[in-house]
């Protein structure tokens, strides 16, 4: 059972991180005002390709608390906390995400854009709006021409300037690497659609160790 619980565990800090790049993605598109850490803490995901366990994606608790947020809220009870526009960014990275794993020429380039980006980050660590462009590069070169577009909902004017279009698209590939490695958790849809309890459970447990963090 615990082992049980443990991959149930892992699987849920990659879910919050679909949840927090779907969120992340509405905030910019809404008001243009995003949560700075939470932001910097997905499009760092990215980068991160030889993880000792799947917390040290995203860095910490803490780092995953507005994922955390957002899975408890959508699948909570509460119909007055579900937001139907996360929920559909989040299915959408899910869908996308079984169309590129399913491509072995797009999953080479991507890694080698992303080694690319790796190496940039060793001479200068901080993920400035550089990279954020770079990131978004990569999205719309690989990852755009796969599958659907996601549509994105928001503030015409906020959506037509090149710095939010930019964040915008580097967060949906933090989402879909999310994507991949909750799936490649065993994460599948009937997963949160008939274990949905267990599921809450334990992303209630993962947003209080994050709420802990933050007091002390």
């Amino acid at each position: 059972m615990s082992n049980d619980l443990n991959q149930l565990s892992e699987r849920n800090i990659a879910l919050a991180g679909v949840c927090q790049a779907a969120t992340l993605v509405k905030q910019i598109a809404r008001s243009g005002n995003v949560e700075h850490e939470s932001l910097l803490s997905s499009l760092h995901s990215i980068v991160v390709t030889n993880p000792m366990n799947t917390l040290e994606v995203f860095g910490s608790y803490p780092q995953l608390h507005l994922g955390f947020s957002t899975l408890v809220s959508q699948l909570d009870n509460q119909d007055t906390n579900k937001d139907v526009e996360i929920t559909r960014y989040v299915a959408s990275l899910l869908a996308l995400e079984r169309k590129v794993s399913a491509n072995k020429k797009v999953l080479h380039a991507l890694g080698e854009r992303i080694t690319h980006i790796q190496r940039q980050l060793a001479h200068q660590p901080e993920i400035d709006d550089h990279t954020i462009r770079n990131l978004a590069a990569i999205y719309v070169d690989l990852i755009s021409p796969v599958g659907r577009k996601i549509q994105i909902a928001g503030n015409p004017t906020l959506l037509q300037r090149s710095d939010n279009q930019h964040k915008v698209r580097a967060v949906l590939l933090a989402g879909l690497r999310a994507a991949v490695l909750w799936r490649q958790l065993g994460g599948k849809r009937r997963h949160i659609l008939f274990n949905r309890s267990s599921v809450l459970d334990n992303a209630r447990a993962g947003l209080n160790q994050s709420t802990r963090a933050y007091q002390e």
